[in-house]
């Protein structure tokens, strides 16, 4: 194994809490909702999602083993729909989209990002919410406070992700205000991004809140939050599971949500997790702006 490897499974297992005390309720299987499932996942008893790397406090992947609270609410829905959710890892947030569309996995739990642009290929069952801040060196050195100050900065962010598209053009901009542009630096997973900055290859790391502030509080000091409460590029942003375009999934799964809300289940879930905040009152498809 590499070095960057090594230091990558560190910092997965570093982020990896504690076994969480919690229990998250078993669920019954809900025969209506499981007979809108398409024929052949029903005959199979099973459907893949996949993932594109860690994620947390969504997604923590360890080798080939996934939990955090995206792996409980697969459980949960699993159950709702009495069939096995297995999980599948790729590199990349394009490498994820590609695979869904083209059938190689039913679907993405996610929460991925649903903006306009994905939703022409992809449905969205919208699940939570985020904002998207920085995380940088504990004392913020280069003082970056929102998305107009990181002009000449090393900014590290997830590859494909709309964090990425959004400082890019923006750092088109510095120019234009006499200063030197951006230097993006982008990698296919959230454990990644955040080591360039611990080391020090990148002054901040440009991403969603909820696994920013999981990183942070894992970071023994070092790292801290930055832009909170801002906009910086963005409009109300809704993250959820992903299908293919005009899949019938897609509103089984909003269906399943809605359940999960409804029974308390998806509470718990979340506030396990420390994402009390990203919580949504009722699923919703394709919202993003």
């Amino acid at each position: 194994m590499t070095v960057k490897a090594l230091a990558l499974a560190a910092l997965v297992a570093l982020c990896a809490p504690a076994a969480l005390a919690q229990t998250i309720p078993a669920q019954k299987v809900d025969e209506a909702l499981r007979a809108k499932l398409p024929e052949e996942i029903r005959k199979a008893g099973k459907m893949t999602a996949v993932n594109n790397g860690s994620f947390p406090p969504y997604e923590i992947v360890t080798g080939t083993e996934l939990t955090g609270a995206t792996k409980d609410m697969s459980e949960a829905i699993g159950q709702l729909l009495g069939i096995t959710i297995e999980h599948a890892t790729v590199a990349g947030l394009p490498a994820l989209l590609s695979g869904v569309n083209s059938g190689r996995y039913q679907f993405a739990m996610g929460p991925v990002g649903d903006y306009p642009d994905r939703q022409k290929a992809n449905d969205f069952v919208d699940w939570a919410r985020e904002y998207v801040v920085f995380a940088v060196e504990k004392g913020n050195p280069k003082k970056i406070a929102s998305l107009e100050t990181t002009c000449g900065t090393k900014v590290s962010v997830m590859a494909g992700g709309s964090a990425e598209k959004v400082i890019k053009e923006f750092s088109g901009k510095c120019s234009g205000l006499g200063k030197e542009p951006v230097e993006v630096q982008s990698y296919t997973d959230q454990p990644a991004s955040i080591l360039a900055v611990r080391s020090k290859r990148a002054d901040a790391f440009f991403s969603s809140q909820a696994p920013l502030t999981y990183f942070v509080q894992q970071a023994n000091g070092q790292l801290e939050l930055t832009g909170v409460g801002l906009s910086n590029g963005f409009n109300d942003i809704y993250q959820g599971a992903v299908t293919a375009k005009g899949s019938p999934l897609a509103g089984v799964l909003k269906d399943a949500f809605d359940v999960l809300i409804a029974n308390g289940t998806y509470a718990a879930v979340m506030k396990k997790w420390g994402l009390g905040n990203n919580m949504v009152k009722k699923a919703g498809l394709n919202q993003g702006q």
